[in-house]
């Protein structure tokens, strides 16, 4: 865990993702980055120069073959206060709407009832699992599907919630998220979602596999070009 916290830690301190008195609600899915993020900022707890109150929430989307059983128990383990949140979610998006490209929708509805339950917690950050290859995926699905350069931030303010997103993960390899979790043993739990390994994002993630095999170093220059906030060079 000693490159999770120091990469965690160089991201929290570079964008000051948390002040002194945060209390942080951490997006649980039951998957890899979710739950290492979980694991990782309970540790930081220990020795982190500002305090942080912690609970984790998980919206339940209304799959019936959900089982949350490994993640309630990992919390208690843990010592993190745990909260599910029963939608209908799965319902509107498949069966009422019958959306074709159901992700969009899926995940607004998700993250308004993750942030309405942040904030009947009295909490004020919610903590978000992106890490580097989501970062660099996201920005490629904005140019091909939407024409424009866009990625998620490592720090959101929502003024109509008054709520903060951080994301502590993303100067992270998806590789070394798996590492982590093989290494030490956290649970996991499989989405049962029909759209799971099948979307938009799943074709991003093989395209830029490819270009790695190419360019090695593929991965660490678009990083640094997306940092690189000043030296853009586009038409205007």
């Amino acid at each position: 865990m000693k490159q999770i916290l120091g990469g965690m830690r160089k991201a929290i301190e570079e964008y000051e993702m948390i002040k002194d008195g945060d209390r942080i609600a951490v997006g649980v899915s039951g998957g890899k980055d979710s739950m290492l993020l979980l694991y990782a900022l309970k540790l930081y707890q220990k020795f982190s120069p500002v305090k942080y109150e912690l609970a984790a929430v998980t919206v339940s989307l209304g799959f019936r073959n959900f089982d949350l059983g490994p993640v309630v128990t990992f919390c208690q383990t843990i010592d993190v206060p745990y909260h599910i949140v029963d939608t209908d979610i799965e319902e509107i998006v498949f069966n009422v709407r019958k959306e074709k490209n159901p992700c969009a929708l899926c995940s607004k509805m998700r993250n308004g009832a993750l942030h309405n339950k942040t904030k009947d917690l009295g909490f004020n950050k919610v903590a978000l699992g992106h890490h580097a290859d989501d970062v660099i995926e996201t920005m490629f699905l904005s140019m091909l599907y939407s024409g424009r350069i866009a990625t998620f931030k490592p720090v959101t303010y929502l003024s109509n919630k008054d709520i903060f997103n951080i994301r502590p993960l993303i100067f992270l390899k998806e590789t070394q998220v798996i590492g982590a979790i093989r290494e030490n043993n956290i649970p996991i739990v499989e989405s049962p979602c029909p759209m799971d390994k099948t979307s938009k994002r799943e074709e991003v993630k093989k395209l830029l596999k490819n270009i790695y095999k190419e360019v090695p170093e593929g991965r660490e220059r678009l990083l640094q070009a997306i940092r690189n906030k000043d030296q853009y060079d586009l038409w205007s």
